[in-house]
């Protein structure tokens, strides 16, 4: 491993706190043994939501304005940050450093993404955006931290 690997490995390592570390990665390694990845996934959205009505945004008028509410609730909790850039038919989040790994587990990554979907789906639809359209992951985590999502019309499977 080359010294930015393990720099990065390190503060990845460090996003959840000791006193939370064990109980997490536990319950989510029993979550795991319970419920498949789909229910897991549905009740990580719902998870999600639940957050976000606890945490709602101010009032934004641009994307600009969206993207830095957004960046500032994240960075308050630790949670990292995000940026939305428009696309041709939906916005694009990349949201980086998010503590999903290092609070639950490599293993949950499978189905944890779905509380960002949650977070992202409720506060679109607290800023006025209409629920038909959906925020979905569309990138695994890369290796710094990184995960896509989109926010647009369903995509036909």
């Amino acid at each position: 491993m080359d010294a930015t690997s393990s720099v990065i490995s390190y503060l990845s390592g460090r996003q959840c706190a000791a006193q939370w570390k064990i109980f997490l990665l536990s319950t989510a390694q029993e979550l795991a043994d319970k419920f498949s990845a789909a229910e897991l996934r549905t009740f990580m959205r719902r998870v999600g939501g639940r957050f976000a009505r606890e945490l709602p945004l101010p009032a934004c008028a641009t994307l600009d304005d969206i993207q830095l509410a957004m960046s500032q609730a994240w960075t308050r909790l630790d949670w990292g940050w995000v940026e939305i850039t428009d696309q041709a038919d939906h916005l694009h989040l990349q949201h980086y450093c998010a503590p999903l790994e290092a609070a639950l587990g490599r293993e949950a990554l499978d189905w944890t993404p779905s509380f960002l979907e949650g977070v992202y789906q409720q506060w679109f639809e607290q800023l006025g955006a209409s629920d038909r359209l959906q925020v979905t992951q569309v990138s695994d985590f890369d290796s710094i931290g990184g995960i896509g999502l989109r926010l647009g019309s369903p995509i036909a499977a």
